[in-house]
């Protein structure tokens, strides 16, 4: 299907142009066929020279131009239509301004009541204005000539690029209301992606199910672009969604209120203005940016790098500007000359992107995944590679500063590093000696400070003459051993823990397995401390250990069972 919108003065035969094509009469609303004038978006279709097109038919008064972007926005051709009697006229180049400000390029100019005109002045003076845009030297047909405008409508939508049917879905609604028996039902225009019966789609956060579709009147199990289509939707009260939402693909867009756009034709932009963008009309705060602009938007919109949209002075009737969003997740300008510094990067028409971003993120805004893959995330490799470097010299620094710690907290060198997430320390570490356990980071062979060895030597002589005969508090002060001092001498294999302030020699488990193996089984606890020659403080917390780790094994009654000889 091919989807026409179309453009032109109030009264010059929009309509009656539509409904000679079409059959059908697009003016819907009663007031609309009582005042015999376009209020809001009409819809006809037909089979024109094999082709099935839809026509969005706009007013063309100055007082619904908001209507009549509305129609066009989403929509990627045009049929203009300047009325020979009365030829150019103010909301012709209203129309064409904004035409050419939302970046629309393929146009077919039709001249209307030429049985009433010469048609040559209004040919003459569209062209002229067409020259001035990027739709210049558009196709001419003449309405008296209906198969000739049929041709031209088929050249037209012959030249259309070919749409993404396997794109993220961004439906934009132009009209929402409720059928008795079906319930909520939008309308709009699909130009990407793909709509398939039992679809959910997320609306402002809420997920909705597409119920039904029917498009030209038929209905359909999978509508693709570009096409009108009406959408019977399940989970949403026609209340809660209208003009200028969006449905879209779940987890594929990132809602924003704050833009940085590239401007075209800027025309004074201290007033109030309203973005038009698909089918929303949204007021915004406009911050100069040199040739570029940063938008606060009154409410948030699904929006990705690239799109285009216009600034209009409601109240002036005028078009302000022609937008590209450039960027939509913008830095912030709070600091001195960020404003000035922003402005060149802008100017040069693009962003740079993310150093580190998540994949999924990347899509949502419409930036390419070019850099390196980890994990879930597109790092820059010059970036990556600095992170990295970071990362050891911090590690270093952190060991010098903290000789009997048990490495550097992974949160605190994260940190230190600037990445954004926990979940890519690991691998910035890949490709370096660093060792990672326990939610730190060390570098390896890691050995006691002089002072702490001399200690620890110490204790490692008594237990040689005694193994279980662990050191009580007053000898570990006098030692100079501490907690952190205690916990290094068992990191490096020194040391074994066998409770708070309780250290035996490093093979003390083993060597307790095999006193134990001797004695009849099971035993009892005053049975293993007497066998180990040591004291209950120790003989406990001992066999705790060792049931932990399945060498003994705790018997009903409180006894115990050597379960490895």
């Amino acid at each position: 299907m091919y989807v026409v919108a179309t453009a032109g003065h109030v009264d010059h035969g929009k309509s009656t142009l539509v409904q000679r094509l079409t059959g059908m009469w697009p003016d819907r609303l009663a007031e609309e066929q009582r005042r015999g004038l376009t209020i809001d978006l009409g819809f006809a279709w037909a089979d024109i020279g094999g082709r099935e097109m839809a026509f969005v038919d706009v007013p063309g008064h100055e007082r619904f131009v908001a209507n009549m972007l509305a129609g066009v926005g989403p929509v990627p051709a045009v049929m203009f239509v300047v009325a020979a009697t009365e030829g150019w006229m103010p909301q012709s180049a209203e129309h064409l301004t904004a035409l050419d400000a939302l970046g629309v390029r393929h146009t077919l100019l039709v001249v209307t009541k030429a049985d009433l005109a010469d048609p040559g002045s209004a040919v003459t003076q569209a062209l002229e204005a067409f020259a001035a845009t990027g739709m210049a030297n558009p196709p001419v047909a003449v309405s008296t000539d209906l198969d000739g405008v049929r041709a031209a409508l088929v050249g037209l939508v012959d030249r259309l690029p070919t749409p993404d049917d396997a794109a993220d879905v961004r439906f934009w609604v132009d009209r929402s209301f409720t059928v008795r028996g079906a319930g909520t039902v939008v309308t709009g225009t699909i130009t990407a992606g793909t709509l398939r019966v039992g679809d959910e789609l997320d609306h402002s956060g809420q997920r909705v199910t597409v119920r039904g579709l029917q498009s030209l009147g038929q209905q359909r199990s999978a509508v693709g672009p570009v096409a009108r289509v009406a959408v019977n939707l399940r989970g949403v009260d026609r209340q809660e969604i209208g003009r200028g939402d969006a449905l879209r693909t779940p987890g594929a867009w990132l809602d924003t209120d704050e833009v940085d756009v590239a401007l075209r034709g800027a025309d004074d932009l201290h007033r109030q203005l309203v973005l038009h963008i698909g089918s929303a009309a949204v007021p915004v705060r406009v911050r100069p940016l040199g040739a570029a602009a940063r938008l606060r938007l009154a409410r948030r919109l699904p929006l990705r790098v690239g799109d285009v949209g216009l600034l209009r002075d409601p109240g002036q009737h005028r078009i302000a500007a022609g937008v590209v969003v450039l960027d939509v997740r913008p830095p912030p300008l709070r600091r001195r000359g960020a404003a000035l510094e922003r402005a060149a990067e802008l100017a040069a028409g693009r962003t740079r992107p993310p150093l580190c971003a998540r994949a999924s993120d990347l899509r949502a805004m419409g930036l390419p995944q070019t850099g390196r893959r980890v994990g879930a995330w597109v790092v820059d490799e010059t970036w990556w590679a600095q992170r990295r470097e970071h990362a050891v010299a911090a590690v270093r620094r952190w060991s010098a500063d903290h000789a009997v710690a048990a490495g550097m907290p992974l949160e605190t060198l994260r940190r230190e590093t600037g990445l954004p997430s926990p979940e890519l320390v690991a691998p910035v570490l890949a490709d370096t000696a660093l060792e990672v356990s326990g939610g730190r980071v060390r570098e390896p062979g890691m050995t006691l400070p002089p002072r702490v060895d001399e200690a620890v030597r110490a204790v490692e002589d008594s237990l040689a003459a005694d193994p279980f005969r662990a050191p009580d508090a007053q000898t570990l002060a006098a030692l100079g051993l501490g907690a952190p001092e205690l916990a290094a001498a068992v990191r490096t294999g020194r040391l074994t823990r066998i409770a708070d302030g309780v250290v035996l020699g490093a093979d003390a488990l083993q060597r307790a397995a095999e006193i134990l193996a001797a004695l009849p089984q099971p035993f009892t606890v005053a049975e293993a401390k007497h066998a180990l020659g040591t004291t209950r403080r120790v003989a406990v917390p001992l066999l705790e250990q060792l049931d932990a780790q399945r060498i003994t094994r705790r018997e009903t009654g409180g006894t115990h069972t050597v379960t490895q000889r």
